[in-house]
């Protein structure tokens, strides 16, 4: 059946969220006075990747909301208590930092103006709508989906399938006339597979090398593939030029 709409992911995927975290965090822990507690800037930036994933798993998990992990992110990041307020208004400066280093991947408008005549788009986010919608709109991209869904507001995540499927009826099209393209080769790839859809894994610059690709995504290294691979629809047989 002919793929009629693509569903995207954001972070990684669109936005080069890795690079604006990295940077961001930098320049955060610099103005902050908070290096010296480091022996390095890549040691400081894995802690707080660390803290950021495992806090963002208690949120997936529906045990806590959107805005407490956020702050709890940094209560165990500063190790100290904070209040509410507080916590708000140290995340609220590292934002400063990590907004001025937003950007989007090279290839994301040369494959959205190539897809725009032929196919719908959307977006499934694990983050909230809060989030995703203003980052959309600073990048100039919003107005390319027609839908744009988040995990904080559904209240079901990636890779559950209920998350794609609610994507797919926000556009009132079945799974299989929809492909998920996202950069994590679980929660994206094999969440969107199981969820019935074509799943198109980026992984770009080979940054999964050493990981055995799971079973249904379609790996690829530049979104400059995506077209061909929707025309061709290799889920039921030709290989990605990257497998």
């Amino acid at each position: 059946m002919d793929i009629r709409a693509v569903v995207w992911d954001v972070d990684d995927t669109l936005f080069d969220y890795t690079s604006a975290d990295r940077e961001g965090m930098r320049a955060h822990l610099v103005t902050e006075g908070l290096l010296a507690g480091y022996g390095s800037v890549e040691e400081a930036l894995a802690r707080w990747r660390e803290i950021t994933d495992r806090q963002w798993a208690r949120f997936a998990a529906g045990e806590v909301d959107f805005e407490t992990q956020r702050r709890d992110r940094t209560r165990v990041f500063l190790g100290r208590e904070l209040t509410d307020a507080e916590a708000d208004d140290w995340f609220d400066r590292y934002l400063v930092h990590y907004e001025s280093a937003w950007s989007l991947f090279p290839d994301v408008l040369p494959v959205l103006d190539a897809l725009a005549g032929s196919h719908r788009h959307a977006v499934l986010s694990n983050s909230s709508l809060h989030v995703q919608d203003r980052k959309l709109r600073v990048l100039g991209v919003h107005d390319r989906f027609e839908a744009i869904l988040c995990a904080a507001e559904l209240g079901v995540s990636k890779p559950e399938p209920g998350a794609f499927l609610a994507a797919c009826d926000a556009l009132a099209l079945p799974p299989e006339q929809v492909a998920y393209v996202g950069d994590h080769p679980e929660i994206d790839g094999r969440g969107a597979a199981e969820a019935g859809l074509l799943s198109v894994w980026i992984d770009r610059c080979d940054a999964h090398a050493t990981l055995e690709p799971p079973a249904g995504p379609r790996r690829i290294a530049s979104l400059a593939e995506l077209p061909s691979l929707l025309r061709g629809d290799t889920r039921f047989g030709a290989s990605s030029s990257f497998r």
